[in-house]
């Protein structure tokens, strides 16, 4: 059962400790290490140099364990049966929380492309749970600003141009938490709404999009939805939106790490030629995530489940079921990174790229956020502002 968070940090005077571990700060590996914690981390350091405090509250869980910074998923729909678009807070609030229990400790709730009353509500709804849970660290609108041709699962009734007066609607409506934007740079009005999106702090990002690499160097985009996927691919005589990723140093790409919506390989060719500094695990989920296999619905969609995969009837996959705790693994299962690279992957990076200047390391006075592993990289507990959750 998780721990409820319904409320913003409240302090913990008392610290805790946790010793003996194996830690991955975001910046070093130190093994055999002890943290001392409250809602930020007050001391980490050494066993040789440790010394007992009398109001250490030792917790034992953690001796011989793994520990790394908690998740960033920058790109979540749902799961657990519930969904950003049901514009509930009560639902909202249980769904995130229990999105703490796979290892995620700071969440962009992810919209998808829908009229825009749908949208609007969800905004609103993530801005009202915002002000009491300080897991949500931004909000990602996916949609509806992309190209036909490349929708995926995106309902193609309600997909338009991008509308820079649109989005600064959506922008106050959301208290001003939007952080991220997928959108087709090829279509219209593109140098008003990249503008507007850079003086507000918005991360723009290609996705589901058809544009070419000629079409690409123009824009000031810095971030690939989910690379390789729903995009113009990388083709021998025009490199297409997967090309430009790979090409471009400066642009960060998204990885959905299931094994089905990128095959190992060609994680592998991302991971080798981008590096681990300038990609993200995201999880892409939706609603069926946890729920094992059925039908489900995106964005008023029939989704089936089997085998891991969602798809819609026409076969295409609909988001993915992939708890974040599997894609830290399945990085490592898949490409030759390390836990160096999957915590810079799962963390460090979303939290330098978004500004998120209290989260992505457990240096001395970051928030308490991490994750004990097991030797077998199985995760045992998550410590959201120093705060335990637990499946």
């Amino acid at each position: 059962m998780c721990c409820e968070v319904t409320s913003l940090r409240v302090r913990n005077i008392m610290a805790k400790l946790i010793k003996n571990i194996d830690l991955y700060t975001g910046y070093q590996h130190m093994e055999d290490a002890f943290m001392r914690f409250t809602d930020t981390v007050e001391e980490v350091g050494y066993m040789i140099d440790f010394r007992e405090k009398a109001d250490d509250e030792l917790l034992n869980e953690a001796s011989g364990k793994i520990i790394v910074p908690g998740f960033i998923d920058v790109h979540k729909h749902g799961g657990y049966g519930l969904d950003t678009m049901d514009g509930d807070p009560e639902k909202l609030n249980i769904m995130i929380n229990t999105m703490v229990t796979e290892g995620i400790t700071s969440l962009f709730p992810t919209t998808i492309t829908q009229s825009p009353e749908n949208i609007e509500r969800a905004l609103k709804t993530i801005d009202q749970v915002a002000k009491t849970n300080p897991v949500i660290q931004g909000i990602h609108l996916e949609g509806p600003f992309i190209n036909k041709a490349f929708m995926g699962a995106q309902p193609e009734e309600y997909i338009i141009d991008p509308n820079t007066e649109l989005l600064k609607k959506w922008y106050a409506l959301s208290g001003e938490r939007i952080r991220l934007v997928t959108y087709a740079p090829e279509n219209g009005g593109i140098p008003d709404f990249e503008e507007f999106m850079l003086q507000h702090n918005i991360i723009p990002s290609i996705g589901h999009s058809n544009a070419t690499r000629a079409q690409l160097v123009h824009s000031r985009a810095t971030h690939i939805t989910h690379l390789y996927n729903a995009q113009r691919p990388l083709q021998h005589r025009e490199p297409g939106v997967t090309g430009h990723g790979m090409l471009e140093g400066a642009i960060t790409g998204e990885l959905i790490a299931d094994g089905f919506h990128i095959v190992p390989d060609m994680l592998q060719l991302a991971f080798r030629i981008k590096g681990a500094h300038k990609l993200e695990l995201v999880t892409d989920s939706m609603r069926a995530e946890g729920l094992g296999n059925g039908i489900s619905e995106l964005g008023g969609q029939k989704v089936t489940v089997k085998d891991k995969q969602a798809r819609l009837d026409n076969g295409h996959l609909a988001g993915s079921v992939l708890a974040y705790d599997d894609a830290f693994t399945n990085i490592q299962k898949f490409t030759s990174a390390d836990i160096n690279d999957a915590v810079q992957m799962s963390s460090v990076n979303q939290a330098r790229e978004f500004g998120l200047t209290q989260k992505g390391n457990l240096s001395e006075g970051k928030d308490a956020d991490f994750n004990i592993f097991n030797k077998e990289l199985h995760l045992e507990a998550t410590y959201s502002l120093g705060r335990r959750f637990a499946r």
